[in-house]
């Protein structure tokens, strides 16, 4: 019984073995097994891109954080007398109400009637390790004109105005990173600096006291603000509309600004030497008032901004990651294309020789990821791939015993890579690209199949490799 069944056996395992489904399911499943080292690449990209943040985060510490401009605040701090009722109990245990009359401090505050703010920014790259951040110098240039500043406005309970004690502040978001403040001029007359805005809403900044009485402050004429700094920063720069016009003129030798905010320029120009942006904004776009009192109103002067990201169009590490997600295509793809080689000139690869293939393939993101943190994307993306192609097509020329199938693989490896790389460089049409490169490959491959009459490969050969 056992001797008929051993004939059986050993003709199963023939048929199965010659099996073009079953061996086309086995290259489908070692292909999906090639996630493994993929995913093993893609956490190295993790980590290193989780350093590069790091890294960015501390230069941005010790150079300068992304700024916020909010210039710029009289503040005329006022007494003014409150009046309440109190219930009280007297010894015999009535109770009546009384009146009673309390002094509290409030301040009033001002925005200018126009503000105008020229920037100028030039970037440069700081070095820590192997690692490179993009960061600025920006020259501040800001005129404000105020109008007549009437604090009797707010109430009819005034009892007394501290004229001599109003200041004016100005905030930055980060002033650890001002380099200097060579002008400050309230009417022509140079005042000195204190840190702090003395105003509880604002994240940073410093004020400079006017020192002035209320026949200058009320009288009905423009009062000037002029202001000339340089501060550095990273990331980008901000700034808020206080003016009742504000105007906006920004310029950057930094080619890839990214607007954002609340409103966009009204004009830009985009060059390979820099940028240069407008912006023009009235204070109906905001939701405050250019003038109000404390604790009446709930004032969240940064609700409204724009500004400039300095962006960097396609980092190193997205660069790397998004080619990665690429990775099962690649060896699929080559793996069809071994297995289309298979059924045309009757050899067969062996499974270690399709893992092998698929393993080389992972170890060319690893490769780029190695190079493009020392040299340029694009010719660590050309070393990583000349490598890989011609590591694989060496190894499929002694496989099959084919220069003309080997060249084959070289030519398909070489537009694989490079529709790759156009992929990572135009983001936009990425999806468009990788579609087309889909419904190309199974045009390919229904072509080729077009005449599979039977399920068994002819004639297999060993190909050097034992199973």
């Amino acid at each position: 019984m056992n001797e008929q069944a051993q004939p059986i056996s050993k003709s199963t395992f023939k048929a199965l073995s010659e099996s073009i489904s079953l061996r086309a399911t086995v290259v489908a499943i070692l292909a999906l097994l090639m996630l493994i080292p993929l995913g093993f690449v893609g956490v190295t990209v993790k980590e290193r891109g989780s350093r590069y943040s790091s890294v960015l985060a501390d230069i941005a510490n010790t150079w300068g954080q992304p700024q916020t401009l909010l210039a710029a605040i009289v503040v005329i701090p006022f007494t003014e007398t409150e009046q309440t009722k109190e219930t009280i109990t007297d010894k015999e245990g009535n109770q009546k109400q009384i009146d009673r009359v309390r002094v509290v401090q409030r301040y009033a505050y001002f925005l200018p009637r126009k503000l105008d703010i020229n920037v100028d920014m030039s970037d440069e790259f700081r070095q820590r390790g192997i690692f490179r951040s993009l960061v600025y110098n920006a020259s501040l240039a800001i005129d404000a004109e105020y109008g007549a500043l009437d604090v009797k406005q707010f109430s009819n309970s005034i009892k007394s105005i501290n004229w001599e004690g109003a200041w004016l502040a100005v905030g930055l978001s980060d002033t650890r990173a001002i380099n200097s403040v060579e002008t400050f001029e309230w009417q022509s007359k140079n005042k000195e600096l204190s840190p702090g805005t003395q105003i509880s809403s604002l994240y940073g900044g410093f004020h400079a006291k006017l020192d002035s009485n209320e026949a200058l402050l009320t009288r009905d004429n423009t009062k000037t603000l002029k202001i000339a700094m340089n501060i550095k920063g990273s990331g980008s720069f901000d700034f808020t509309p206080l003016g009742e016009t504000t105007n906006v003129q920004m310029n950057s030798t930094w080619p890839h600004p990214s607007f954002k905010g609340n409103t966009l320029p009204d004009a830009h120009d985009i060059g390979k030497n820099g940028f240069s942006a407008r912006w023009s904004i009235p204070h109906l776009a905001r939701n405050y008032q250019q003038s109000w009192r404390s604790q009446t109103d709930n004032i969240n002067l940064y609700e409204f901004r724009a500004g400039v990201s300095m962006f960097e169009p396609v980092s190193l590490y997205s660069q790397v990651t998004r080619s990665v997600k690429y990775g099962l295509l690649f060896t699929g793809l080559t793996f069809l294309t071994l297995f289309i080689f298979e059924l045309a000139i009757k050899r067969r690869l062996h499974m270690v020789q399709y893992g092998l293939i698929g393993i080389a393939l992972s170890l060319f993101f690893l490769v780029l990821l190695s190079l493009s943190e020392h040299v340029a994307f694009i010719k660590a993306y050309t070393l990583a791939a000349l490598l890989t192609i011609s590591m694989i097509s060496t190894y499929v020329w002694v496989a099959l015993g084919n220069f003309g199938r080997a060249s084959i693989v070289f030519v398909l490896l070489s537009a694989l890579y490079a529709v790759l790389y156009s992929l990572l460089q135009f983001e936009d049409f990425a999806l468009l690209v990788g579609t087309a490169l889909l419904v190309f490959v199974v045009m390919v491959l229904m072509f080729v199949t077009r005449n599979i009459q039977n399920d068994k490969v002819e004639q297999p050969i060993d190909s050097g490799l034992t199973d």
